[in-house]
């Protein structure tokens, strides 16, 4: 008797058993993903096939073991509400890496390769070997010779190009008079005024420098981040000093000795981040913004559709960062720290061909607009120029042409051709198209997963809509609804995909993003999305309702044409304000499958207008029940009741999100669980 079982994230699921087989028949047998639990599961681990009888059985062979897609549906349905601001779009979530090593950085055509890109920041002086870096000399610990680009020449061209600029000071070698004297050559002699610095880069691994007697220990980052913070701003008190973080309680638990209590779960964690933020709250020090670095794969583990469907787990990110930040530091203190990812690219070492095909320029689309739907306020690819591995992972079941990878944006080409820049060059180019920093990031939605899509609100009052079609075969069919604005009857489709790609590779036709003249828009229209493509569809807007205001927005004062020598009264309409207790609710432990009891959240309006909620969104794990069922006047509160239901066993962190008419959008609740 042969059974089939499947796993998620650890987790063994149902068991399906199988009809008798027949004797010395070959037999197909197909089994719904529904049966085995897995149905729309990100995280399936594997499955396998067992005899379970306990006697001696026949011999049995399996083959062509394959997955089977289901149809795409004929339409699918992408809605934008104009109304409904998610947030201002920073110019950071548009960086690139660069590096000490790219002897072609500071030129022309790095700044013109930048500049049409339309990139807004960069990051300097390269990943790991930060922590072996010394700026005043341009060398690493193990040698004399200089780099190919110097902290000077970064700057020409950061300059040059007006971008923002993160630089990563030495924590592995270096000490903090050293940073401190940095800070003061960047800012105080050179006026270039950089704003974000880092101590250190990935200091909780084993593959970072780090020459300190405890290496790679939090307790002691925490203690020297603390003297780092304090030199460095007696320097310059304007620059923001980010630390080293980790997503998860139990993450690089290196050292078991600094226990970190968490104040709200009363549970004890060792975990890289809790560690650090205990520490460093004993020190009276609160750094700026946590720093956080995102590869999604492990190499020899690359999947282009897994890669395409990977950044659904940005939100989950960056609630887990926000809980850990709220409940080790407390919510007050933890309200003046940002979130900024400076590193991100598809695999964490080792790239493969993926990296330079067209999957991983779609993937970097969507990376970009997944963050943005988050509190991230920086997404810095990995990087501009690396260099081509040609010993990797160049499975032929991975899309792409070139057999090497890169995790360079162009390769070191002067001046570079068409197959010099990649599909993640193209697709940065295709960007400046949606958006750029200060336009607004719109409410938008797919019923359909491979069908992606983020709208904008330019600054010139248009509207951009970027749909990513993660499909390599399936032409994809949306009907397109806008609401709360007129659209104009035309507009331009930008767009880059497998013709663009294909170009590069025979020589023949444009390797540059396509664009033409796009007709018959309003506000319910069609397109068909090719396969594999990246499209932005631009076009006015007239009429649209007023935005609702998010608590990253600065609000704008409503001139008016009546002059008065007496002072003028407050408006009787006045504005809602929304405030949520507590701000994060901690369910302990609870057995997979079952449910908690409810834990309630009650929102107050404590404006002078009518708050209306317009919706309601809580993380998978959890779900909630309300009576926010009408506009609640001033000073009075409605009662949001939230419970726990693991599905399978782990950490779980999420986030309770009220979206509303109030000045301060959304309220956000941190959600924290354990299934056992």
């Amino acid at each position: 008797m042969l059974q089939v079982q499947a796993e998620l994230n650890g987790t063994a699921q149902t068991v399906v058993t199988l009809a008798p087989l027949t004797a010395n028949t070959w037999q197909q047998v197909s089994i719904p993903l529904s049966l085995l639990g897995v149905q729309n599961q990100a995280d399936l681990d594997g499955f396998w096939i067992q005899d379970r009888s306990g006697t001696t059985q026949p011999t049995f062979y399996v083959d062509n073991v394959s997955f089977t897609a289901a149809p795409p549906p004929t339409v699918v349905n992408l809605t934008v509400d104009a109304s409904q601001v998610q947030r201002t779009i920073d110019p950071r979530h548009f960086g690139v890496n660069a590096a000490v090593w790219d002897g072609l950085f500071d030129t022309n055509v790095t700044k013109n390769l930048l500049t049409a890109m339309g990139n807004q920041a960069l990051r300097f002086p390269g990943g790991s070997l930060s922590d072996d870096y010394h700026w005043a000399t341009n060398t690493t610990d193990n040698n004399t010779w200089q780099w190919a680009t110097s902290f000077s020449a970064f700057a020409d061209v950061a300059v040059a190009v007006g971008a923002q600029a993160f630089i990563t000071a030495n924590y592995g070698s270096g000490t903090p008079q050293e940073a401190a004297a940095w800070v003061d050559a960047s800012n105080v002699t050179n006026h270039y005024g950089f704003k974000y610095w880092e101590i250190g880069n990935e200091v909780y691994g084993s593959w970072e420098t780090d020459n300190n007697t405890r290496p790679h220990d939090p307790y002691t980052y925490a203690q020297r981040f603390a003297q780092y913070y304090s030199q460095m701003k007696a320097v310059d008190p304007t620059i923001k000093i980010g630390a080293v973080a980790v997503a998860g309680e139990d993450s690089y638990a290196n050292y078991t000795d600094h226990p970190a209590v968490n104040p709200v779960t009363g549970v004890t964690h060792y975990g890289w981040t809790p560690v650090m933020l205990v520490t460093l709250k004993s020190l009276g020090v609160t750094p700026d913004f946590l720093i956080y670095h995102r590869y999604p794969q492990d190499p020899g583990n690359e999947y282009d559709q897994g890669l395409l469907l990977s950044s659904g787990t940005w939100a989950a990110d960056a609630a887990n960062l926000r809980m850990q930040l709220n409940d080790y530091l407390g919510s007050t203190t933890a309200a003046g720290v940002e979130l900024d990812c400076t590193e991100n690219n598809s695999v964490s070492s080792a790239p493969g061909k993926q990296t330079t095909s067209l999957v991983n320029g779609l993937f970097m689309a969507d990376s970009i607009c997944a963050a943005m739907q988050t509190e991230f306020n920086s997404v810095i690819w990995w990087d501009l120029r690396n260099g081509q591995e040609t010993g990797n992972n160049n499975s032929p079941t991975l899309y792409g042409w070139r057999e090497y990878g890169d995790y360079g944006l162009v390769d070191s080409a002067d001046p570079p051709g068409p197959a010099d820049e990649y599909p993640t060059y193209y697709v940065g180019k295709l960007l400046q198209y949606f958006g750029r920093g200060g336009d607004e990031l719109i409410v938008s939605s797919s019923d359909y997963p491979l069908l992606s899509i983020c709208a904008s609100k330019r600054k010139d009052g248009s509207l951009g809509l970027l749909v990513i079609n993660k499909s390599a075969t399936a032409t994809l069919n949306a009907s397109i609804k806008i609401s709360n604005a007129t659209p104009s009857t035309s507009g331009i489709q930008y767009s880059y995909g497998i013709p663009q790609d294909n170009a590069a590779q025979t020589g023949v036709g444009s390797a540059d993003v396509a664009s033409s003249t796009l007709d018959g828009i309003s506000s319910s229209f069609a397109y068909s999305f090719p396969p594999y493509s990246a499209t932005v569809l631009t076009f006015g807007s007239s009429g649209q309702a007023t935005a609702t205001p998010t608590a990253t927005a600065s609000p704008t004062s409503t001139p008016t044409a009546t002059v008065t020598a007496t002072p003028t009264p407050t408006p009787t309409g006045g504005s809602a304000l929304g405030v949520v207790k507590p701000t994060s609710l901690s369910f302990g432990k609870q057995h997979h499958g079952t449910t908690s009891s409810a834990k309630n959240v009650t929102l107050t309006n404590t404006g002078s207008a009518a708050l209306s909620v317009s919706s309601i969104a809580i993380s998978a794990g959890f779900s909630q029940t309300n009576t926010c069922t009408a506009a609640l006047a001033p000073e009075s509160s409605c009662t949001i009741s939230v419970r726990f239901s693991p599905s399978v066993k782990g950490s779980y962190a999420g986030l309770l999100k009220v979206n509303d008419n109030a000045t301060n959008t959304p309220q956000t609740v941190s959600l924290s669980g354990t299934g056992t």
